[in-house]
């Protein structure tokens, strides 16, 4: 069965943004571009949350067309054009770009989107993994750790007991700008490896 994935960037110090939402300090090459590329790719669909939504939107859907685009760039925004997305949002009206927009976390609701995928779901935005891994819907965490200091912004986990998991490495991998990913299971996932 396909796994719902939380795959975030973060900072040494564990924040997805700094203030301002601000993510200047991304270490985005293009091998690490490319590793994305190559991965989301696999994905059966992407779930976020409405700011997550509205970043990507706001450039992916017409990236290829800048004739300065990379050819990862070109690539990429295909990918993201291309894949079912699911965006959580009480205020949003509606979305585009194969997008479907759900008011609320119901469990049985993504159990069955899950059941449907023709791979695994890719999970992103702190608020939405919150709510997620309190209901214990998240199967597998792919955490791309850049090398820097934030100081504050948006953690990834909140303080909050109901997120306590225990959890096993499957995958380390450093790339060559210094991002580290770090790829677990929940520890009662490992029959489905």
């Amino acid at each position: 069965m396909p796994k719902i994935v939380l795959m975030m960037s973060v900072s040494l110090d564990g924040y997805i943004e700094g203030p301002d939402h601000d993510i200047s300090w991304h270490r985005v090459d293009e091998e690490l571009h490319q590793h994305m590329n190559d991965y989301i790719r696999t994905l059966g669909g992407l779930l976020g949350g409405r700011r997550v939504h509205q970043v990507m939107a706001d450039y992916w859907p017409t990236a290829d067309s800048d004739p300065d685009a990379s050819p990862i760039t070109v690539e990429f925004a295909g990918i993201w054009r291309d894949l079912p997305k699911v965006v959580y949002s009480r205020t949003l009206e509606k979305a585009d770009w194969n997008t479907t927009v759900v008011r609320e976390v119901v469990p049985e609701e993504v159990e069955a989107l899950k059941a449907r995928a023709d791979g695994d779901l890719g999970l992103g935005g702190a608020e939405l993994a919150a709510t997620f891994l309190r209901l214990g819907l998240v199967d597998e965490f792919r955490i791309y750790v850049h090398p820097t200091l934030v100081g504050r912004g948006t953690r990834l986990f909140p303080e909050d007991d109901d997120l306590a998991a225990s959890l096993r490495l499957v995958e380390s991998h450093t790339f060559g700008n210094g991002v580290v990913l770090l790829r677990y299971e929940r520890e009662n996932n490992s029959a489905q490896s």
